[in-house]
């Protein structure tokens, strides 16, 4: 009978737990001021790239990135957003292969990817864009993100506060000097992450 009671009771708190980690705005101007630092555990940017001229796109991921802003919700549009991306932590899911697609990146002459943020823009809904530089194998072009404010809210069981966003994009290849395998991969690729912060 105990055994029973502690099941039920362990199941119930799983299934409410997620009730107490729920976005409660979507609003930027409502997300606490503070600083905040990407978690890496909540955080991923998939690409997808044309197979032979469109049989199928591609997909790799990199599994390390790093970051942060400090947030002002009067000021939200003046945030500044700065992403760094590992290139050796691209995933293809064979290492071999993974290994030699980060050689293409030249990692050891450019070890980090950097994203810096210069303006962003969005309303009420959370919808908005984020433009900045992208510095890339030794190349700065300024991208815009499409992305999504998830909302902000208080982490599992209330604990601390948390931002979330997701976003998509698109680059050229070939204007960040990497034209590797292109007989077999297109020029055009896709980029889409998720990415959680935390309050610190």
């Amino acid at each position: 009978m105990l055994r029973t009671f502690l099941t039920v009771s362990a199941l119930s708190l799983m299934v409410a737990a997620p009730a107490f980690a729920e976005p409660t705005s979507q609003d930027p101007a409502k997300a606490p001021a503070g600083t905040y630092e990407l978690d890496p555990r909540h955080a991923s940017l998939v690409v997808k790239i044309p197979h032979l001229g469109g049989f199928s796109r591609y997909t790799m991921r990199f599994n390390s990135l790093t970051g942060g802003f400090t947030y002002d919700p009067a000021n939200w549009q003046a945030t500044k957003v700065t992403i760094s991306i590992d290139p050796k932590s691209i995933d293809t899911k064979e290492p071999a292969f993974s290994k030699q697609v980060a050689g293409f990146f030249d990692p050891d002459k450019y070890p980090a990817i950097l994203f810096t943020s210069t303006a962003v823009t969005g309303g009420t809904d959370g919808k908005g864009t984020v433009t900045g530089d992208l510095n890339f194998h030794g190349v700065t072009k300024p991208v815009t993100l499409d992305v999504v404010f998830n909302g902000s809210g208080p982490g599992m069981l209330g604990a601390g506060t948390r931002m979330g966003f997701s976003g998509t994009t698109q680059i050229k290849r070939s204007e960040f000097n990497l034209n590797a395998m292109k007989q077999f991969a297109g020029d055009d690729v896709d980029l889409s992450f998720e990415i959680e912060f935390v309050k610190k």
